[in-house]
């Protein structure tokens, strides 16, 4: 969701070893690569991990975890290696291998997340391992960061200083691209979906499959479908529920964002003023005013928060966007208001992630004042880094990771780069566009539109090349009522894709579907266990039961 802008593109957006190797390099290149005699990536594909108990007094005694090492740069393995951090539960039943997951962000470490909500997938193990991972850049797989100020840069203002030249602004995002280079060690050059793609297909052949069983959720139906575009006679049963695009540039990605999450917000309001502890009140219309009078009072006046950083109204906006994702989360992201609003007690509201898209955060739970965030936000660890590009203590995982790698991500993936003067001439028309979509959301999501400033250009293939693959049937969940992963993104990315894809069409609200309706995860299991499918691709009720118990989870 980051940096596009002009007025149409801003609105519209052994030998046989050594052979399969070469020939699954090759398939991810490039046509002009592609020609080019390849490196040989022979002893990746020949790993298998040691796996052993986690280690960790959170982790669950039934979850295993083990590594596997990737070349740092796959034009170059010889350059340099990282390993990345696996974690599994194994099959309860006859296993035909495994099933990977990756939850979305991007910058959404896969370990904690399977170590906290494992039993969401428990039935897939009646078939096979369920495994997930940390991918190069995020978790304990040599994570970026951008220092102890974390990814700190000031909201696009609403006036600019001298109109026409936020000059001050575009200073100040050129810093914000040099401190996190500085702070993200040699992994930052090669992290972005791509490479992700080119591990997933190395960690497929450690983990002993012919074929790769996936299932990727908002940010993780990208990377799925990288990797059947890359790996197209190695895809087995893809899964991807919450489908990003692929053509649509970052402006408009960050427009359909801002509007879906205004929606959100407007569907929360209407059930919150029916209950007198709303902190905004029973005056619906009024109540809109009130959040963006505390947003903007916020801003102005940023209150201390008991890390030692203050919480500004953008901060706010972030908490909003997160726990917004789900109904589920509506009462607890209500007492979190209530407590900023009623006692300026921003703990609540801290305990929501911020940054990413993924699974809506009650997969995981609400409250996140425990133990791994009561160190100092700032306090990114200056030892996150191994010379060696081994794995990183869960410990010494930096405070910032998450943001610092979804910005990292999204860039690399982005192939356009505006310079001075074209932002210069356009950041009236930006803020314009956005604050339209949303009055609450609308500088913030353009404060992301525009991070990739001072970064490198990011690659074409997703683009480019991400379309007509020839695979195995893949399902694609898109969910109508979805404020973060539009329905059509679903439908364009199937069309765009082929008719291997085949869309489950879910009427009901929130992020992804596989938690929050029943329906639709029974028809994701039967997908990856027994490959059946409804007859194109079948729809789900807006009232389907949650799959994982009663709407509040707080």
């Amino acid at each position: 969701m980051l940096a596009m802008l002009s007025t149409r593109p801003l609105v519209r957006r052994c030998a046989g070893a050594s052979v399969l190797a070469l020939a699954l390099l090759g398939a991810g290149l490039p046509a002009a690569a592609a020609d080019r005699p390849q490196p040989d990536l022979t002893r990746f594909y020949q790993q298998r991990p040691a796996w052993a108990g986690c280690p960790g007094p959170d982790m669950p005694k039934d979850l295993e975890c083990a590594k596997v090492t990737v070349p740092l740069d796959y034009a170059r393995p010889d350059a340099g290696t990282l390993d990345l951090a696996l974690a599994r539960y194994r099959a309860t039943g006859p296993s035909h291998g495994s099933v990977v997951l990756n939850f979305g962000g991007p910058g959404g470490a896969g370990i904690p997340e399977l170590a906290a909500e494992g039993r969401q997938f428990m039935d897939l193990t009646d078939g096979y391992d369920v495994v997930a991972f940390d991918p190069r850049g995020v978790g304990r797989s040599s994570p970026v960061s951008c220092g102890e100020g974390g990814v700190a840069v000031p909201a696009v203002p609403r006036q600019d200083p001298a109109p026409g030249q936020p000059q001050a602004l575009l200073r100040q995002l050129r810093q914000v691209a040099e401190e996190c280079a500085r702070n993200s060690g040699p992994v930052l050059p090669h992290i972005g979906t791509v490479n992700a793609s080119r591990d997933l297909d190395v960690i497929r052949q450690a983990l002993g499959d012919k074929k790769l069983n996936y299932l990727g959720f908002s940010y993780g139906s990208r990377l799925g479908a990288v990797y059947a575009a890359q790996f197209p006679d190695q895809v087995g049963r893809l899964a991807l529920d919450g489908v990003d695009t692929l053509t649509e540039s970052p402006a408009e990605q960050g427009l359909a964002g801002a509007e879906g999450q205004q929606q959100a917000l407007d569907d929360f309001l209407d059930w919150c003023t029916t209950d007198v502890g709303c902190p905004f009140g029973q005056d619906r219309r009024r109540a809109g005013d009130e959040v963006l009078r505390l947003v903007r009072s916020l801003d102005r006046d940023p209150v201390p928060t008991d890390f030692g950083a203050s919480f500004t109204g953008q901060d706010l906006v972030g908490a909003l966007a997160q726990g917004l994702y789900s109904k589920r989360t509506w009462p607890p992201l209500e007492r979190a208001l209530a407590s900023l609003v009623e006692d300026g007690d921003t703990r609540r509201l801290l305990g929501f992630a911020t940054g990413g898209i993924g699974l809506p955060p009650a997969r995981y739970g609400t409250d996140r004042t425990g133990p791994s965030h009561d160190r100092d936000r700032t306090g990114a660890s200056a030892a996150h880094h191994r010379e060696d590009g081994g794995l990183v203590d869960a410990a010494d995982v930096p405070a910032d990771n998450l943001p610092a790698a979804l910005l990292a991500i999204n860039c690399a993936d982005d192939p356009d780069r505006p310079d001075a003067a074209r932002l210069t001439e356009e950041m009236r028309t930006l803020r314009a566009a956005y604050d339209h979509a949303s009055p609450v959301f609308g500088r913030y999501r353009l404060t992301q539109l525009l991070l990739c400033y001072g970064r490198p250009k990011g690659t074409d293939f997703i683009r480019e090349r991400v379309k007509d693959v020839h695979t195995a049937k893949m399902l694609l969940v898109g969910t109508r009522g979805d404020p973060a992963t539009p329905y059509r993104w679903t439908v364009e990315t199937a069309r765009r894709l082929g008719p291997s894809a085949v869309v489950l069409d879910n009427k009901g609200e929130g992020h992804t579907g596989y938690s929050s309706s029943m329906c639709v995860h029974h028809t994701v299991n039967d997908f990856l266990l027994y490959g059946t499918l409804p007859p194109g691709g079948g729809s789900c009720p807006a009232n389907a039961p949650a799959a994982d118990g009663p709407e509040d989870a707080g």
